[in-house]
């Protein structure tokens, strides 16, 4: 597969969706959520692939969403903005197994991708962190409830609203993580468990994989997120929320 920001491929019966613009900490901008969410619909139509490897390339997992377009006043269609919660939503629904391999930098829609993976394993030195509140935007894409079913409503109330960063042994307490290993190991063992799940019968993963899906679904459903884009169109539009936005920018430099 030819992508601009994403970078596809299959060794047997284990597929890589590597996030490949490292320049720019692999962020999400409108065409990355595009390309991801067409990428796994790709891997959907193989079923010799067992299980794939989420990762990013370079220095960060992902820098998350792209500032610029999502904080300001306009210049974006209802398509563009909604474009995160399909591709969390084309994610978790990929027949195969997803391990989401997390290292230095996972920044607000990064935890909403990650969070839309199957297990996630992360490096020791990770630093995450859900900036959306103070850029004066809700945390959209379905972040929410795939946030609550994960750890519980209020560790989600704390990370989203604080917009403090955590690292990977807080992550894990949380049950946010599944793993945490030396950075120097995560490339190693994310393909180590990658290989052991597709040594696996692939009907009993995918059935396995729907019963979660579905009993998750009952607990916290994500149905409602379809208007998350419209809950982000209204605080693009909000006096406050965009003067919020500008004095964090500003903090940064931007």
């Amino acid at each position: 597969m030819d992508y601009d920001t994403i970078t596809v491929s299959v060794d047997g019966a284990v597929g890589t969706l590597l996030l490949d613009n490292p320049s720019k900490l692999n962020p999400l901008s409108v065409a990355c959520l595009l390309e991801l969410t067409d990428a796994a619909h790709w891997f959907d139509g193989h079923d010799d692939v067992k299980a794939v490897i989420v990762r990013g390339n370079g220095r960060a997992f992902t820098a998350g969403a792209d500032l610029a377009a999502f904080t300001g006043g306009g210049g974006m269609d209802r398509a563009g903005t909604d474009a995160g919660r399909v591709m969390a939503e084309a994610i978790t629904a990929m027949q195969a197994v997803t391990v989401a391999a997390i290292h230095g930098h996972c920044v607000g829609g990064g935890v909403v991708l990650a969070a839309a993976c199957d297990l996630r394993m992360a490096a020791e030195d990770v630093r995450f962190v859900i900036p959306e509140v103070d850029l004066g935007i809700p945390l959209a894409w379905g972040g929410i409830p795939r946030l609550v079913r994960e750890v519980g409503p209020a560790a989600t109330r704390d990370l989203v609203m604080t917009c403090r960063p955590f690292g990977a042994a807080e992550a894990q307490t949380l049950g946010f993580v599944n793993r945490v290993v030396p950075a120097a190991d995560l490339e190693g063992a994310a393909e180590e468990l990658a290989r052991l799940l597709a040594s696996k019968s692939a009907y009993t993963l995918r059935a396995t994989l729907r019963a979660v899906d579905a009993a998750a679904e009952a607990l916290v459903p994500t149905g409602g997120s379809w208007n998350d884009a419209d809950s982000l169109a209204a605080a693009r539009r909000d006096p406050e929320s965009r003067e919020t936005a500008r004095r964090y920018l500003e903090s940064l430099g931007r």
